[in-house]
């Protein structure tokens, strides 16, 4: 089997989604077979302007398929607070639409899987309704994956008295969520906000993406203010952490990831936010209420931040 992955991207295409794309785009071992659109970060049409964008400064050609524009259940809760009203930090870049297959995001995510059975990898960076549309047409799909991989979850619960991060992917769309952790597959694997929110990148990491120029990392440290602005609050300081890349690294690094564990993930609520979490507690012991039973995922639980972080301010600033 080849060690280069090949990679369907759902995403719905905020800052840091489109460093992820330049991020598997500047990997060797990383090829992008096809990208497909979400609500989310932004609404669904200015994630599809904002792959073509991205796909243009890359030179990169792959098939574009729209997707959801709204959750299967509920309101779009739409994040211009973090990632500015257009995804892209309201940088006034040109984003004409680009030309799109005439399927949906769904219907793409299955063709693909039942062409190239085992041969290809899904990386879910948004909402996870095209994922629960795509099962409902083949509810075996996950199966047909070498793995997918997503950014989403809380992890197993937390330490008593400590809380975690809105994780924005899984709450937009709970009843999506809890069909993707349901259903039979290859691996699962969750890049939860117990990790992603401790993968910053840094001042100094960001002053050396600003200081090499090129039209990449020129691209990846314009789109930043008004996510500095929106984690300033959060921290006091103008740095971020990276979600999304941080999920893409785990795909093509399984090694970032320097802790996991396998169990059932269910979606539970809490009366305001929906969470995707291991049924397992800080110490490893199932929770004290009944849960769905469901099929193993794997849950990281730990990773190499600093190495992440190198490998990634590294792939961004490669000429």
């Amino acid at each position: 089997m080849s060690t280069t992955r090949r990679v369907v991207v759902d995403t719905d295409t905020g800052i840091d989604d489109a460093h992820t794309l330049l991020y598997l785009a500047g990997r060797p071992d990383a090829e992008i077979v096809a990208i497909t659109s979400v609500f989310g970060n932004c609404v669904e049409e200015d994630a599809v302007r904002n792959i073509g964008y991205v796909n243009r400064l890359l030179g990169l050609s792959v098939p574009v398929a729209r997707g959801a524009a709204e959750p299967l259940s509920g309101t779009a809760h739409i994040a211009r607070h973090v990632h500015g009203k257009d995804g892209l930090g309201d940088r006034g870049y040109d984003r004409p639409m680009p030309a799109v297959v005439g399927e949906t995001a769904a219907e793409l995510l299955v063709r693909l899987a039942n062409e190239q059975p085992g041969e290809l990898d899904l990386l879910a960076l948004g909402p996870l309704t095209n994922l629960g549309l795509a099962l409902r047409l083949d509810p075996a799909l996950f199966t047909k994956y070498r793995s997918v991989v997503l950014m989403g979850g809380s992890g197993p619960y937390a330490h008593p008295g400590r809380l975690l991060m809105i994780d924005a992917n899984v709450n937009n769309d709970p009843v999506a969520a809890r069909a993707v952790f349901s259903a039979p597959r290859n691996e699962l694997v969750m890049v939860g906000v117990n990790v992603t929110a401790v993968t910053i990148l840094s001042e100094p990491a960001i002053a050396a993406l600003r200081a090499t120029g090129t039209p990449i990392a020129r691209f990846a440290t314009e789109i930043l203010d008004s996510y500095l602005d929106f984690y300033q609050k959060e921290w006091g300081r103008r740095i971020i952490p990276l979600h999304d890349p941080l999920a893409a690294g785990i795909l093509l690094d399984p090694g970032f990831a320097t802790g996991a564990a396998l169990g059932p993930v269910n979606v539970v609520g809490d009366g305001f936010l929906w969470r995707a979490r291991l049924m397992r507690t800080v110490e490893g012991l199932p929770p004290s209420f009944p849960y769905e039973p469901a099929p193993d995922t794997r849950v990281i639980t730990e990773v190499d931040s600093a190495r992440f972080v190198n490998d990634f301010v590294a792939t961004l600033t490669r000429s």
